[in-house]
């Protein structure tokens, strides 16, 4: 979901389309480069294995370039833009500029089906198969290799993963995360807990959860979701956490009515009416939990990184007054992240060019998005554990260059990074699956009399009609 990815990525309202600003540069005969897309385009290798020839001309349309409300990033995008063609010179890049964050589902879903997406478009690792079944993504695997994608080798192997349908690459990553326990190190510390030590097991958050609660001051210790899908997603970030599964192997059943299921719901069911730690208004959505935690009523939660950057530029919160640890538990922890595909059916020197422009905006250490020197002169965040799909040397380049330029306290976060937990997809029919299941999170925390035994069976039923039909 946004996840998290429903946070970052879902959590905008109607998608309108504001404007569309082409960045064009010169070709190094002084001409402008720009072109329809039609004739003009083409001239470099037919080889896909090989890199876009910088002679040749092409102009690619590429969507969420960052709206004029958001100085900073569209700063940066320019500039991206320009330090592009200077390799590139006669790639006109066309950025799409969006209201909200970027992309809605229904409408989405409505522009695969009338195959107006650009040339390069926004996607979450969860949409791959519905782009599929729309034939909207070219299959990019011949073009990316480590001539294209020089750090490919260093790409998290379970990130590229979610881009991959039958051994085929669609896509490329921009950002990932993985969820964990966020908390209020104010809070902790008022309550007599190390905030450097978060809780690691689901028992030792109900005790901590208690511990907050009894501040009083309609503070709660621990916040979960049960409406708007988040209730469900969470759900199954729990279930992950304990080692168990939403969806079985197959895909086609569900796989939460068992023991496991049990203890996770048992145990949020007793937090909320014997303990008595999470707060008496429940039917939270994305957003809600933010609130409560950025504002000091709320301990701790669930949530990806860059919750904690959400916090500090919408909410007006502090840095230094959130850590993270691991998710309780530890056994599996819910993944996911966003990319970009490339548009079935364009020419082969226009996907060159995408895997160019993805490979210099979002997959070169020191570049980009991960330029951290500019992004911190920028006044923007700088040290949130996640987006980090590198690994060996990569990642060792980039952490350094994280914490040097820092613009926030990264030893809170340290207990989250020095335990990784391994990341498991979302089910499929994601979505549906987690409207269902949020019915079993309202009913344990608004009714003191729930059924957990009925409330799973329900679910499961609903959740074997929902996978019925793929």
């Amino acid at each position: 979901m946004r996840s998290a990815r429903f946070r970052r990525t879902r959590r905008a309202g109607a998608f309108t389309l504001v404007s569309a600003l082409a960045l064009t540069a010169l070709a190094a005969c002084g001409t402008s480069s720009s072109n329809d897309g039609g004739g003009s385009e083409g001239g470099g290798s037919t080889d896909p294995t090989a890199p876009l020839d910088p002679r040749t001309k092409v102009t690619l349309t590429i969507d969420c370039m960052p709206p004029t409300a958001k100085a900073a990033e569209l700063k940066e995008w320019k500039e991206d833009v320009a330090e592009f063609n200077r390799t590139y010179p006669n790639v006109t890049v066309e950025g799409r500029s969006t209201a909200g964050q970027c992309l809605e589902p229904p409408r989405f879903t409505a522009m695969l089906k009338a195959k107006s997406q650009p040339d390069v478009f926004y996607t979450y690792f969860t949409d791959l198969p519905q782009v599929l079944d729309n034939d909207g993504a070219a299959d990019i695997t011949a073009y990316v290799n480590d001539k294209s994608v020089p750090l490919l080798k260093d790409i998290d192997p379970s990130v590229l993963g979610s881009l991959k349908h039958d051994g085929k690459l669609y896509g490329l990553p921009t950002s990932n995360y993985t969820m964990g326990l966020l908390i209020n190190r104010k809070l902790f510390q008022q309550a007599g807990l190390d905030p450097d030590a978060p809780p690691r097991t689901w028992e030792e958050v109900r005790a901590a959860a208690r511990k907050i609660a009894g501040l009083g001051k309609g503070i709660a210790g621990f916040g979960e979701y049960s409406a708007g899908n988040t209730g469900g997603w969470h759900f199954t970030a729990q279930m992950y956490s304990v080692g168990g599964e939403v969806v079985d192997a197959s895909g086609r059943k569900a796989a939460f009515n068992n023991d496991l299921g049990r203890q996770v719901a048992e145990n949020l069911h007793a937090m909320r009416w014997q303990d008595d730690s999470m707060g008496r208004t429940q039917l939270l959505k994305w957003g809600d939990l933010q609130k409560q935690i950025a504002t000091d009523k709320l301990g701790m939660f669930l949530a990806a990184p860059d919750d904690i950057a959400y916090m500090v530029q919408q909410l007006g919160a502090k840095y230094e007054n959130f850590g993270m640890g691991p998710i309780p538990g530890g056994r599996n922890t819910l993944a996911g992240g966003n990319n970009y595909m490339v548009k079935k059916g364009i020419p082969g020197d226009r996907i060159k060019a995408a895997i160019a422009w993805l490979n210099f905006k979002n997959l070169t250490v020191g570049k980009g998005q991960f330029e951290w020197a500019r992004t911190k002169a920028d006044k923007l965040p700088v040290g949130v554990p996640q987006p980090n799909f590198w690994l060996n040397e990569s990642k060792a380049k980039d952490d350094a260059a994280r914490v040097e330029h820092a613009t926030m306290p990264v030893a809170n976060f340290r207990t989250f990074m020095d335990n990784p937990v391994a990341g498991k997809a979302e089910p499929p029919k994601a979505q549906e699956v987690y409207k269902v299941l949020d019915n079993v999170m309202s009913g344990l925390l608004t009714n003191r009399n729930a059924d957990v035994d009925k409330l799973l069976a329900t679910a499961e039923t609903q959740v074997n009609q929902v996978l019925a039909h793929q």
